[in-house]
């Protein structure tokens, strides 16, 4: 080796080296361990005042002992310092490169959630964000805060994670209240109208989750559904029109029936009590995800940030997805989980000649989406609301939306001196292109009409996010496009709130719920680790049990009759 051309190994190496031959520094105690390269040295006074790296020969740990004894398990030495440890960061390496690797596309409930559990058994897992999944990066508002807000009961699963990260995010158990043009509704709703609505406990009843209630129900509108079983004008029109316009997204004639059903049956029906809510006390991002990817990161899962897929590319020998591209990158991984929205996958599938080729996904090209518009709004005085979330029916010949009292809800705005109110406003295609000053004087004249202490309110700042295709939309007859957790590829796994799974949560609890099945999934194809838990919604009631159990006997007894596939289902 030419003089000169050795340099220092690792900057503490040299130091410890030179420091040892000059007699500035006296060798570490017996227990101080180098981890190092180890290297052949010979004497050459022109390089590092006589050490100078000759030859690389393996990896092995050494400690150094008192008086400068350097015990490496080497015998072939030359003249001069000679040692030999192991790299940390080596080791680390080494021991990434023999876990097994999965790649998760998207970074909200889905995806964490399957994070979570793959690296809590030992996976070598990175999360790809897009940031489609994000949407603008506004200071009050993340997609994760939008859609159906705030935390249910039944949200079980989504409470056990909260608890296990031994985070306290919540609020107190809240009510919601629900407006029309005429004001506060049900606590004014007629007996008789009420009563209408107890025809629907059969189809109810009827809807037991499966994929035959769900095929006997999807090509219904919700309107259709609701006329059949005599729901009366105003129960209609005042609440559960505008309860399915901010469940699912949309109005009653463009949503499916089933998901109609399902969605009523588990926030409303199932137990009078979950129509009660927790809110977090400031957005979900800063409250339960950065300390939960904190936490994941501390186990090793990595986040990369702006990475969109564009493909993926098939191993043709095994069929498997071998890696998936990110414009000029590519991730490798034994597994892949897709965890993003219909809009999001429908821009892989257009890019990807791969998944163009399966029928699993072109269908997804016929699933719709909903425009979201969110609005926050500082206020210049104190206003009262009563309650700290509300429903609204539209106005103007608007959808139904929602709106949210964050000076009781988020801890930064309590001790203000101005009330800070955000409402969220669904299937919002014809606001969207409306400028900023527009939508602040639609949603105060609404909010004005709620409440009446709003008049006077002058609005000092505004915020407003706008998220084009990005709800999920359960049109009628859509059931059958939409993806199951398994693809047709063995190591390609879904996750998200519009797959078909039989756990009967929705929003935020089926995303979470379904990336823990997709990280099982995982678990199952490789054949390591443990499967994750799932906690069922809780049982139907007695009643309901025995209503539901005479209704599928009934029904068999009927398939067995002649004609009994004659008629129209």
């Amino acid at each position: 080796m030419e003089a000169g051309k050795a340099t220092k190994i690792l900057v503490g190496v040299s130091e410890v080296a030179w420091k040892r031959r000059s007699g500035e520094m006296a060798w570490p105690s017996p227990q101080f361990q180098l981890y190092l390269i180890v290297a052949v040295a010979r004497e050459q006074e022109s390089c590092l005042g006589g050490w100078e790296v000759e030859k690389q020969i393996g990896f092995q740990r050494i400690q150094v002992g008192g008086g400068g004894v350097l015990s490496t398990g080497c015998g072939n030495f030359r003249r001069g310092f000679c040692c030999r440890a192991e790299d940390q960061s080596v080791s680390a390496v080494t021991e990434r490169q023999n876990k097994k690797k999965v790649v998760i596309v998207g970074s909200g409930w889905a995806g964490l959630g399957a994070a979570h559990h793959l690296c809590k058994q030992g996976f070598d897992v990175t999360v790809l964000e897009g940031g489609y999944e994000l949407g603008p990066k506004t200071k009050s508002l993340s997609p994760d805060d939008a859609g159906i807000r705030g935390f249910w009961y039944p949200y079980r699963n989504i409470f056990n994670l909260v608890d296990e990260l031994g985070l306290k995010p919540f609020t107190s158990w809240t009510k919601s209240a629900q407006y029309s043009e005429e004001g506060l509704e049900f606590a004014r709703l007629p007996f008789t109208d009420r009563l209408t609505s107890l025809p629907l406990m059969a189809a109810v009843i009827d809807f037991d989750n499966t994929d035959a209630a769900w095929r006997k129900y999807d090509p219904i509108t919700a309107r259709e559904i609701l006329k059949q079983f005599g729901c009366s004008e105003r129960l209609f029109h005042d609440v559960f029109d505008p309860l399915l316009q901010v469940g699912l997204f949309a109005p009653a004639e463009q949503c499916s029936a089933a998901a109609t059903l399902g969605m009523l049956y588990y926030f409303v029906l199932a137990n009078q009590k979950n129509f009660d809510l927790v809110w977090c006390r400031g957005t979900i991002r800063e409250k339960i995800f950065q300390p939960w990817t904190e936490s994941m990161k501390n186990q090793g899962c990595r986040f990369l940030e702006g990475r969109k897929v564009t493909d993926v590319v098939v191993n043709e020998e095994t069929g498997c997805i071998s890696e998936v591209i990110c414009e000029k990158e590519s991730f490798k991984a034994d597994a892949f989980i897709l965890a993003v929205g219909i809009s999001t996958l429908q821009e892989i599938v257009q890019s990807s000649a791969a998944l163009c080729g399966r029928e699993e996904f072109l269908k997804v090209m016929k699933l719709n989406s909903t425009d979201l518009l969110t609005v926050k709004l500082w206020l210049d005085r104190k206003v009262k609301i009563p309650y700290a979330s509300n429903v609204s029916s539209g106005f103007d010949g608007a959808c139904a939306w929602t709106f949210f009292d964050l000076s009781t809800i988020y801890d930064e705005h309590k001790d203000g001196a101005s009330t800070i109110v955000q409402a969220d406003l669904y299937h919002a295609n014809d606001l969207l292109p409306l400028k900023d000053e527009k939508i602040v004087k639609k949603v105060t004249s609404w909010l004005s009409r709620c409440i009446k202490d709003f008049e006077n309110a002058i609005v000092v700042d505004k915020e407003i996010g706008r998220f084009p295709k990005f709800l999920t939309h359960f049109f009628p007859g859509s059931y059958k496009y939409m993806m199951r957790g398994s693809t047709s590829f063995p190591n390609l796994y879904m996750a998200g709130d519009w797959i078909v799974n039989r756990h009967g949560s929705w929003s935020q609890e089926k995303c979470y719920v379904t990336g823990v099945e997709a990280a099982n999934r995982v678990v199952d194809y490789v054949g390591e680790g443990g499967f994750g838990r799932i906690v069922g919604v809780e049982e139907d009631e007695p009643h309901i049990q025995s209503l539901r159990s005479f209704n599928r006997n009934l029904y068999d007894i009927r398939a067995q009759l002649p004609f009994s596939n004659y008629f129209l289902q």
